[in-house]
Formats: C-alpha cells, structure tokens, sequence
C-alpha cells in the first residue's frame, strides 16, 4: 500500500471509530503485554472509553465496535520517546522557538521553580513526526542554562493534547564535565553549591543574605525532598556515587540520565534503587567523564538488579530510541528486556500509567509490520486513549507532495 492510501484508509478508520463510539476491536494481534503473562499470540484486544477493557481468544465484537486485523502482527505499549525538548524547541538553532531553558532570570541564580510544562505546545512539527513511528510519551526535559539545576519538567502523551500531562514534576539537574562552567568551574564546586541550595530551602534566611534561591525556589526545592523524583546527568562513576549518597542524604528519589560508566557501580545503584536512562551508542571516550563507555553497559546495569531505560537519541530524533533498544539488545540485553525499557520501566520510573498491556490499562499501543526492535519494520497504526492516531506528519506530507510516484528514477529514490 502506497503513503497515499494509507493516509486515506487510516483517515477512514478513524473516522468510523469515532463514529462507533470510541470502542476498538484488535483482531489476531501478538501482544507483548510487558506483565508476567508474557507475549500472547492470536489475542484480540477490546478497547472501550481509552482503556483496555478486555485480552482474550475470539472476543464478541459489540455492535458499536471498528474491528482492525493485526494478521498475527506485534502489539506493544506506545514507546517512551526518553527526555527531550518536544513541544518545547521547534529549531534548535532559532533560539525564539526554544524554550526548554532559563539563562538569567535577575537573581538569585537557581531556579528550581522553573517549570517547561507551561511552553509545551502539542501542535510543534517535531511531535506528530515521532509519534507516527511508534512513540506516546516523552519526558519534557528543563535543561540546563543558568545553573547546574536546570527546573522541572513532566511527562506528556504526544496524543495533540494541550493537557496530556501524566504522572507527578522531575527536577533536573546537571553535573560532571559539561555543567562545570556553571558552578565556578569545579566538579566539587557542584556539591558545594547544591548543598548550599538544600541548606537554604530547609530555613528562612535573613535580610541582607546572599542567597542561590528565591522563595519560590526554595518551596520548590524542598518539596522535592518530600516526595519527588530529580534526574541527575552524570557520567562518570564517582559522580554517581556521590548523587547516591547525595539523594539518600536529602530524602530525594535519583534518577541518573547518562551512566557512561554506571556499570562501574552497578552493585551500588541496584542496592540504592536507583534506575539508568542511558544511551547504548555510548561506546567511546568522548570525555573524561566517558572513558569507561561501554556497549553492553545496559546488559551489565540489568543483570545487576538496575532499572534501565533509554535517553540520547535528542528531541529532534527521538524516534530513533528504537534504534538504542535494538543496540543494547544485540549487546547482551536482550530484545524482551530491551522493550521493557522503552515500555514499563520508564513508566515506572517516572509514575505514568503507561508501559503495560493489560485490562484497565491506558489504550496506549502500536501495531507493528514486524519485530520493533528491527529497523526495517514501522509502526502501521499507533493509538493513544483508544483513539487511532492519523500517521502523518510534516515529512509524510512533503513526501506525498513532492516524491512522484511513476518516474524512470531507479527504485533507491521512490521508496
């Protein structure tokens, strides 16, 4: 089937489902449950009002339902697109359409009180683009700009939705190499002036006192010290051990993005509890910070105890998270662990109802031509809340715009 008719018989379907009252029938589909009943083949799949409402062999159809064959296709949970910028930063390069960081808001200089959740706009070019190829969620990232504490950000279904914010604010912040700039220069400096950070947010200080936080800053801070997830960005292993003695200290729930060298500790993260969104490209020395890259840093991370999920692949091609998944399979990790991690562990992590295929889920899955994991399958259909998504986007678009179906071009250019 051509892009063309596809566009056409996927408009269609969505049409009639929601004529038919949002109830979806999935006929013959190999549903990767990611629960501990397994992969299920030849199972059909009931969604009504945007959640799974029933698994099962040869279901009754009911009269209000769109039925779609899967023809013995995979199934899986909507993917976890990793921390990005999408909906945040249209061009990277166009610094008026980024707005995943603060640089200098007068002083005080951090600004946990930061939130990216009120730049998001679902209607940004770069969501519908990863969407198509598989991907529901996203973290929305604040990155660092001013101070090694970027702010916060929250997850978000990239269903075209303005409040399609799931689970609970993440507060990011940088450390290692690359944010020393931004704390005098030093890696140690970092812990000085997060300490000096967490001091403050703890007392009220006095008139005259040169501080790192405003008030809002240091109510926010200290609410994650109740209860709240920080993703910190390190690389290197002392680095990760000292944010493990650093969370555990200050009561905060860590989540370390990057791990060049989590392998290294993977005994203390498992033992803390501490999971790993890491990039599985990651095999060289890119920095001081890095030189313990390894591929199969995931497969080691696992067979410690560790969560592990995916981050890396950036906001403008997140859609190749797939791509890390498939990596850190062929290294060790192997394909159902590798898809746990773009699916339940994330949400896990992060507290969204996502990641499982299962009655009462959230109706938030993909149905595949292959293997997911295999670059040259696709996504054929993603639905979010239970509705069918359009598979198109701007490059979809320019492509059935501009590509011409009959030309004496040879076949490298037509498909």
């Amino acid at each position: 089937m051509n892009g063309f008719k596809w566009i056409v018989a996927t408009l269609l379907l969505c049409c009639q489902a929601a004529a038919a009252g949002n109830t979806l029938l999935i006929r013959n589909a190999l549903v990767h449950t990611m629960t501990d009943a397994g992969t299920l083949p030849a199972t059909d799949i009931l969604i009504r009002d945007g959640r799974i409402a029933e698994l099962g062999n040869h279901l009754r159809a009911p009269a209000d339902s769109t039925e779609l064959d899967a023809a013995g296709r995979p199934v899986t949970p909507a993917l976890f697109a990793g921390i990005t910028a999408l909906g945040l930063n249209e061009i990277d390069m166009v610094w008026p359409s980024v707005d995943s960081a603060v640089t200098q808001v007068g002083s005080p200089p951090m600004r946990p009180e930061f939130n990216v959740v009120s730049a998001y706009n679902p209607h940004s070019s770069p969501i519908p683009i990863t969407r198509i190829e598989g991907f529901g969620y996203s973290l929305l990232g604040a990155m660092a700009g001013g101070s090694i504490i970027g702010g916060q950000g929250r997850t978000v279904v990239l269903d075209g939705g303005y409040r399609s914010f799931v689970g609970e604010p993440v507060l990011f912040i940088a450390l290692g190499e690359s944010a020393s700039t931004l704390a005098g220069g030093s890696r140690a400096a970092q812990w000085m002036v997060l300490e000096q950070a967490i001091a403050e947010s703890e007392s009220t200080p006095r008139h005259g006192d040169h501080t790192l936080l405003t008030r809002e800053g240091r109510a926010a801070l200290h609410a994650f010290q109740r209860s709240g997830t920080v993703v910190f960005s390190a690389h290197r292993a002392s680095d990760i051990l000292q944010v493990i003695a650093f969370a555990e200290r200050h009561g905060l729930r860590a989540v370390i993005e990057g791990g060049a060298e989590a392998w290294m500790v993977a005994d203390a993260l498992a033992e803390a509890q501490v999971p790993v969104l890491l990039d599985p490209l990651q095999n060289l020395p890119d920095s001081f910070d890095m030189l313990g890259a390894r591929l199969d840093n995931a497969a080691r991370l696992h067979a410690a105890g560790v969560t592990v999920s995916f981050s890396g692949a950036g906001t403008h091609h997140a859609r190749k998270q797939r791509q890390l998944a498939g990596v850190a399979a062929a290294n060790g990790l192997g394909p159902e662990a590798a898809l746990a991690a773009l699916t339940r562990n994330p949400a896990e992590i992060f507290g969204f109802p996502g990641g499982r295929l299962e009655r009462g889920a959230p109706a938030d899955l993909v149905l595949w031509s292959g293997d997911p994991l295999e670059l040259v399958e696709s996504a054929e259909q993603v639905i979010l809340g239970g509705r069918l998504q359009p598979m198109r986007s701007r490059q979809t678009e320019l492509r059935d715009r501009y590509l011409p179906t009959a030309t004496s071009l040879p076949r490298a250019y037509t498909h």
